[in-house]
């Protein structure tokens, strides 16, 4: 199957030598081509550049994109995508003053949503979260990682490590599944922490291995949830069966949990309101991408990660749209991409190359997404008519997207 998208306004993002992610000045730079088009053959780009450099094609459909850019996919990196319920009644309760910890301790937050999932079917929890995946799709994601951690039980995990099991064989989307069996503490284990990190070492971790429901394994590890201590040997157990680790840290505090992310290699450590110059000089030189989630900070009113500072220092900056029911109950990486402009005073250039190549690295798939190059899969979106790609982040109100293609085949 071949697919021919012609007169392209300007088609953006495009790498003619892939790299893996962008660091540093790098994030401020990004190719593209004007009055293009793109050749795809069987899910895969075969080749681009300009019209006027366009020999006889033959293919199977012609589809003209006048007016129009085409940029590649969103890479959602990081997201809670399969809940039961929504938690409207805290939300309110933030706006009366109550902190994130406060209604933890109540039994509000994540204890919430656990007790939930317990009682939802699985089939009820495919349906809710299919739903949500398609909402991804029409504001332009192609990838996104689901993580579980609203289980808070052996069997509740793999109910929801089924569920996104399941998400990956019928969803056109690219999907990596993460095991965040230490997402809160249980109230029946309040006092007693250590023996849920046992459950979660001898039998969590080897559940989802054997029956190889998970791609990654992550730990809240900050103020309130899980030591460091802890995340060592939940990570120590993981890396045992393979499974190489994507951390929660310092959201709350300075934790501790990204000098324990590098020293784990973790693909990427998220959150990161916390992070000062060790922070910054532990993440330097490393393979771990540090990862910012602007909708949970903007839901909770938190303060916002140093973003600059740390591209300053070298480091490249992904960022995912957190997608959960307590924190940030959003589908739409248009809209993290504003925020990241907006919030972060991120150039537009570089708010791109966060939810895109570097949000593609974070979930471990830049080699195949990302960006507009040769050989890599054909997940691209089409814009309405817009007069730039600076105009992506700059109206936050509103789906520029007209149409998606993923895997080459349009949704």
């Amino acid at each position: 199957m071949r697919t021919l998208i012609t007169n392209i306004k300007e088609l953006v993002q495009v790498e003619y030598c892939p790299k893996l992610r962008a660091v540093g000045k790098e994030m401020a730079r990004i190719e593209t081509v004007k009055d293009a088009y793109l050749l795809v053959e069987d899910g895969f780009i075969k080749d681009f550049g300009p019209m006027g450099m366009l020999a006889e094609q033959t293919a199977d459909r012609v589809v003209d994109a006048t007016g129009r850019m085409v940029f590649p996919s969103f890479c959602d990196s990081h997201t809670h995508l399969v809940y039961a319920g929504s938690r409207e009644i805290e939300y309110c309760d933030k706006i009366r003053g109550l902190s994130y910890e406060e209604i933890a301790k109540r039994g509000g937050g994540i204890l919430n949503s656990a007790k939930r999932v317990q009682e939802a079917s699985e089939q009820q929890l495919y349906d809710d979260a299919f739903l949500r995946l398609e909402q991804m799709i029409d504001f332009g994601s192609g990838a996104v990682e689901i993580k579980s951690g609203y289980g808070m039980t052996v069997e509740a995990e793999m109910k929801m490590l089924r569920v996104i099991r399941r998400l990956k064989e019928t969803s056109p989307l690219t999907i990596k599944s993460t095991l965040l069996g230490a997402h809160g503490i249980p109230m029946e284990y309040r006092g007693r922490q250590e023996a849920f990190v046992d459950l979660v070492v001898h039998e969590m971790i080897p559940h989802a291995a054997e029956e190889g429901l998970a791609d990654y394994i992550d730990v809240f590890c900050d103020q309130g949830f899980f030591t460091v201590v802890d995340t060592d040997r939940m990570l120590e157990a993981g890396a045992k069966y393979g499974l190489r680790a994507k951390i929660h840290a310092n959201e709350l505090a300075y934790s501790g949990g990204i000098q324990c992310a590098v020293r784990w290699n973790a693909l990427s450590c998220d959150h990161l309101e916390y992070t000062g110059d060790e922070e910054i000089e532990a993440l330097r030189g490393s393979e771990t991408m540090p990862t910012v989630l602007p909708g949970a900070a903007f839901f909770l009113g938190m303060v916002h990660a140093p973003v600059r500072k740390m591209m300053d220092a070298g480091l490249g900056v992904a960022m995912a749209s957190d997608c959960n029911p307590g924190s940030s109950p959003s589908t739409n990486m248009q809209l993290i991409l504003s925020m990241a402009c907006i919030n972060y005073r991120m150039l537009p250039e570089e708010a791109l190359n966060a939810v895109t190549l570097n949000s593609a690295y974070a979930m471990g798939v830049s080699r195949e997404l990302g960006t507009i190059a040769v050989g890599k899969r054909a997940d691209f979106y089409i814009t309405k008519p817009i007069p730039s790609y600076e105009y992506m982040p700059y109206a936050y109100g509103e789906n520029k997207v007209e149409r998606v293609f993923l895997n080459g085949l349009e949704v």
